[in-house]
């Protein structure tokens, strides 16, 4: 676009550099002579309509035109129209101007063409000023078009900032979530294992207590034994010493 295109540095911001060449120039004070001989009023009209452009080249716009607004206008007005189009010449290229097509131009300012207004004040305000500077209802279709198709690459470019933002949003809150659960699972992880152990432990104690309640059982079984052993020993005691106790007295008696 024309205001992208206008801002890159001129060839007489060059010329008033403070080298000994230029400044002692017949170019250099050649402008400053006749930057005297401009209307204030209509500068600053150009500059309000063309705040992008350089001043000196807004003075020799004027100064060529003869301080005629409207020629002027029409002169700036073309100069940007052919470096929009690309059909820039070796006289506007040293005055200032650069193409805005070609590998040269895009090599130089490669975020130019991102350059779009912030908000929509601002796209309102490039619409009037582009309508205002349009010399015929054709070049204010042309600049109408120009101007849509670079809202309309605002739009997608925003839009697509905007999606990989969210996703990039969406990317790392995943990422938390993913490493929320890999602390849940080596958790679990470990519960399972302590259960396990625990499970094993239970499983062995179980064991022990069902072999000492067999140990038990054959105690029992074996204190039975000896117990009925016993109450028949007593029992032939106390027969046998009946039996003695019989023989005893016979003998006795006879």
């Amino acid at each position: 676009m024309a205001a992208i295109i206008c801002r890159k540095r001129s060839f007489f911001e060059d010329l008033q550099s403070p080298s000994p060449i230029s400044a002692s120039s017949p170019v250099l004070k050649k402008l400053r002579s006749s930057s005297y001989s401009t209307s204030p009023i209509h500068f600053d009209q150009l500059r309000a309509l063309f705040p992008d452009i350089d001043s000196q080249l807004l003075e020799n716009a004027l100064e060529e035109s003869g301080n005629d607004l409207d020629a002027a206008i029409r002169s700036l007005h073309e100069l940007c129209l052919r470096y929009s189009d690309g059909k820039s010449n070796t006289k506007e290229i040293r005055n200032g101007m650069k193409p805005t097509t070609g590998p040269a131009a895009q090599s130089e300012d490669p975020s130019a063409e991102n350059n779009f207004p912030a908000n929509g004040a601002e796209w309102v305000d490039c619409f009037v000023r582009e309508m205002m500077t349009a010399t015929s209802i054709d070049d204010a279709r042309a600049r109408a078009t120009r101007l849509l198709e670079s809202l309309e690459k605002c739009i997608s470019s925003r839009a697509g900032a905007e999606a990989a933002q969210n996703f990039h949003k969406e990317n790392i809150m995943l990422k938390a979530q993913i490493e929320v659960l890999r602390k849940d699972d080596a958790i679990l992880k470990r519960a399972v294992v302590i259960q396990h152990e625990r499970q094993k432990e239970y499983d062995e104690r179980s064991q022990e207590v069902q072999q000492l309640k067999q140990l038990i059982a054959q105690g029992k079984e074996q204190l039975r034994t000896l117990e009925m052993n016993n109450y028949a020993l007593k029992t032939q005691l106390r027969q046998a010493q009946q039996s003695n106790s019989l023989l005893g007295f016979k003998s006795d008696v006879f």
